[in-house]
């Protein structure tokens, strides 16, 4: 009886805790139909008002280009890291010393610097380089974080290093190990890290916010910031800005997830 009641009680909780989880998004969801009125009063059933919003939202502002650069960002910042991050990760790892111990330490220590400490050095290079309001400038800065890094070196050292001593034998350099044996085996970690960055640099606000400057440049978290500008709000027009700029990062998540999960599971071990 006694096991009965604990495991209802669990049960109990875990959906009191689902539900309070998936809220946020069905409100969003549900406002996304919903005049601004309607949102207010917090209706919780959907409206006839989508059309209208999406409308509304395509008139004031450039979606199309919001998503357009927000998904090059994204998608560039990604491949550039996980390119950058994973050969320095492998490095650090397969090629051991206690000099790359010092760096790596060096490295731990700058992942506890706030970025607004570092956001007006960064802003003055990047101007004095001339490559303000530029791609490349929202880029950069993504392409290799000592997260990542670390994640790649912590899942190098699950990688059996007799095929590293075969692959040599047989003559292959380390390019080639890396390339043909390292990422196949590592596809975990990359999707983990993937998942992570892509998230990272969709979601980026503030560093965009400062380095752009043109509305022709601007993100999805700028669009969705712009539209809170204003003296009045249309909630129904920004909760579907909202969902949109949120479907591409649930999407990724939503298919990457079992492999983001063993590759965060085996980066742990």
């Amino acid at each position: 009886m006694i096991k009965v009641i604990r495991k209802t009680a669990l049960y109990a909780f875990l959906t009191i805790v689902a539900v309070a989880s998936v809220f946020p998004l069905w409100f969003m969801l549900v406002g996304a139909t919903n005049t601004t009125q309607d949102v207010l009063s917090s209706r919780l059933w959907f409206g006839s008002n989508l059309l209208r919003n999406l409308r509304d939202l395509t008139g004031v502002q450039d979606l199309t280009g919001a998503l357009w650069n927000s998904t090059v960002n994204a998608v560039t910042a990604t491949v550039l890291a996980l390119i950058v991050c994973s050969i320095a990760g492998y490095g650090f790892e397969v090629f051991h010393s206690r000099g790359k111990d010092r760096v790596m330490s060096i490295l731990l220590l700058a992942m506890m610097i706030p970025f607004s400490a570092t956001m007006i050095p960064l802003f003055r290079m990047f101007s004095t380089m001339g490559l303000g309001n530029t791609t490349l400038a929202v880029i950069l800065p993504a392409v290799s974080t000592p997260f990542m890094i670390l994640l790649f070196r912590q899942s190098s050292r699950s990688f059996p290093h007799e095929i590293l001593e075969a692959a040599r034998i047989d003559g292959l350099n380390e390019m080639t190990i890396f390339f043909r044996i390292f990422i196949p085996t590592m596809r975990s970690t990359y999707a983990a890290a993937a998942v992570i960055i892509f998230m990272n640099a969709w979601n980026a606000f503030l560093w965009p916010k400062v380095i752009l400057t043109s509305n022709a440049s601007q993100t999805m978290p700028m669009l969705v910031s712009n539209l809170v500008a204003g003296y009045v709000t249309n909630y129904g027009v920004l909760m579907l800005a909202v969902l949109i700029a949120s479907l591409p990062t649930m999407i990724i998540f939503l298919v990457l997830q079992r492999s983001f999960a063993n590759g965060i599971t085996g980066a742990i071990k």
